[in-house]
């Protein structure tokens, strides 16, 4: 099931997406929250006709750094033993079709497509056995990146947090196996990363197992679960799309920070 939050005549609400062609997407509208229970109004309205939206609003993002080795290593780091987690904040996230604003303070901005794990429940100190239980889906994301930022500063806060530095969307995909799912993505059509999920070096569960262990997990709460090899820089006037298996496209273009 894909889940959307959107906006239509200056009204924001979650919706259930029907259909298969991207030009007769519907949405038909949640009466409440999709985290807790719910029931469809019948009420549908074609997806061309509404903005799209961050598919949550996460209390907050916890991101998952070289967990994929091949981007360890093409940046000169070791592959950890352990996961290695750090945040980004709530404002740094947007949904399809906003803008990335390039950071003033920056002159090396990447793109870092990403796997998200959308939180259901509230929750703490998971087990293993029960991950799959505090999982609401999967969502497409972009951890945007100062790069020459985080290599300058050491500390990752202004390097990964600034605004709009988290796209995630377009929506949320709650019935997917994610253990081997291609990620791809692309800058102006051409492609800089393809890579499988499959290629994580701590797994899903780890990360939740993990981060659990020292935090309270929130409904909504995002886990960034780490990028593919091929990251790289992005420029003003870029259009930029994360593409995941069994959960569609993100896009979103680089404009200058005004």
């Amino acid at each position: 099931m894909r889940i959307a939050r959107f906006s239509i005549d200056g009204n924001v609400a979650f919706g259930v997406i029907e259909g298969e062609k991207q030009d007769e997407l519907v949405l038909d509208i949640i009466k409440g929250i999709p985290f807790a229970d719910y029931e469809l109004s019948g009420t549908k309205v074609p997806v061309g006709k509404v903005r799209l939206l961050p598919p949550v609003l996460p209390n907050k993002v916890v991101a998952f750094g070289r967990n994929y080795s091949e981007h360890a290593r093409e940046l000169g780091h070791e592959v950890p033993d352990a996961p290695f987690a750090f945040f980004k904040p709530s404002t740094s996230v947007i949904g399809p079709g906003d803008e990335i604003q390039y950071p003033s303070f920056s002159e090396e901005v990447h793109h870092e497509a990403e796997l998200a794990v959308v939180i259901g429940r509230m929750c703490r100190e998971v087990p293993r056995e029960r991950v799959k239980d505090v999982i609401f889906g999967y969502t497409c994301a972009n951890d945007i990146t100062a790069r020459d930022v985080q290599k300058r500063e050491k500390q990752w806060a202004r390097a990964k947090g600034f605004d709009t530095s988290c796209p995630l969307g377009p929506w949320v995909e709650t019935d997917l196996d994610p253990g081997d799912l291609t990620i791809q993505l692309t800058v102006n059509g051409q492609q800089r990363q393809l890579g499988r999920t499959s290629e994580m070096v701590h797994s899903i569960e780890d990360l939740i197992v993990n981060i659990s262990e020292a935090m309270t997990l929130l409904p909504g709460d995002v886990i960034l679960t780490g990028t593919p090899a091929g990251v790289g820089p992005l420029n003003v006037g870029d259009e930029v799309a994360v593409t995941i298996e069994g959960i569609g496209t993100l896009t979103n273009k680089v404009v200058k920070r005004g």
